[in-house]
């Protein structure tokens, strides 16, 4: 018992090591961002756009804080502005398929997935699923109440200041990190080694398969969609060292897991915002499980044919 422990923590730190040197940079920079001119120009760039997604202009800084810095950002930024409970729906939407994109995106990159991919797909899909819901839905008219307002902190003044700041975030969530991480590798270390993955990976390989994707993917997938993307992937990290994990079913989970990951805490930080959250994760989780199919049953249609090319050939 003593040895599994070690392991699970050695896999731990070896983990939250090999995120934190991509996620402490990254938050450092992005807070810099915030309180410099390059927001408010985003801000102001992005503002036209909104009347086609159903939005007022102001609501771009909701998606900038959203996409630049994280979902709590956004929320926050939402909560200062008198917005349609349609409104704060369709933000709710977006910034559930699209937020946090630097640090998320280039974690991606650290399993080996595209970061103009997992991008492109997460941005997609926000501004897609705005417009559908823009157009088809009339109600939600009325003001949105919100169930509390955050108290909004002293913006710092000098650059002392704002590097103090960044700094401070960084390692809040570096921390954040490690104390999901090392915990969750110990306890997958001892469900390794007590064989109850295995039975796990059974009960998953149903769903999977119907994914497209083999059974020990399962464990990836699991993880993602209960703990997001950055701590999802220091599974996939570890899946792809210990697992052998193929490309294909790392992208195919990665692809599942952008429309569709950290339910739980991601769904109920909306409550507050006095939207309905169920439709939220219906969308988010039928999204996935028809965007994942259809990748992969593209995917193995050109493995098809590449293999019947190939025999030809020969």
């Amino acid at each position: 018992m003593i040895g599994t422990l070690k392991r699970g923590w050695g896999v731990g730190l070896k983990t939250t090591w090999t995120l934190g040197k991509v996620i402490f940079p990254i938050t450092v920079i992005v807070t810099l961002l915030q309180y410099s001119p390059i927001l408010h120009w985003l801000i102001a760039k992005a503002a036209p756009l909104m009347k086609w997604i159903g939005l007022p202009g102001e609501a771009a800084i909701v998606l900038v804080l959203g996409n630049f810095l994280n979902l709590y950002a956004g929320i926050g930024a939402m909560f200062t502005l008198d917005l349609t409970v349609k409104e704060v729906f369709i933000l709710a939407v977006m910034l559930s398929f699209s937020h946090n994109l630097l640090v998320e995106s280039t974690v991606a990159a650290r399993v080996g997935v595209s970061v103009a991919m997992t991008a492109a797909v997460r941005v997609g899909l926000a501004l897609l699923s705005a417009f559908v819901i823009h157009l088809v839905w009339d109600g939600g008219q009325e003001l949105a109440q919100y169930g509390f307002v955050p108290q909004a902190a002293d913006a710092p003044e000098t650059w002392g200041e704002m590097i103090l700041a960044g700094v401070e975030k960084a390692a809040y969530g570096v921390l954040q990190l490690a104390l999901i991480i090392i915990p969750l590798m110990i306890a997958i270390q001892f469900l390794k080694e007590l064989k109850w993955l295995d039975t796990f990976s059974r009960w998953m390989a149903p769903f999977t398969k119907l994914l497209g994707m083999r059974e020990n993917t399962s464990l990836t997938m699991a993880a993602g969609l209960l703990f997001g993307l950055a701590y999802g992937a220091g599974v996939m990290i570890q899946a792809v060292k210990e697992d052998g994990v193929a490309k294909k079913d790392l992208t195919l989970a990665f692809i599942f897991l952008v429309a569709c990951h950290a339910v739980v805490e991601d769904t109920l930080l909306f409550v507050p915002l006095g939207i309905p959250v169920w439709p939220l994760l219906v969308i988010r989780l039928v999204t996935a499980i028809l965007l994942t199919t259809i990748v992969s049953i593209i995917w193995n249609h050109f493995e098809h044919r590449e293999r019947k090319e190939a025999t030809y050939e020969h």
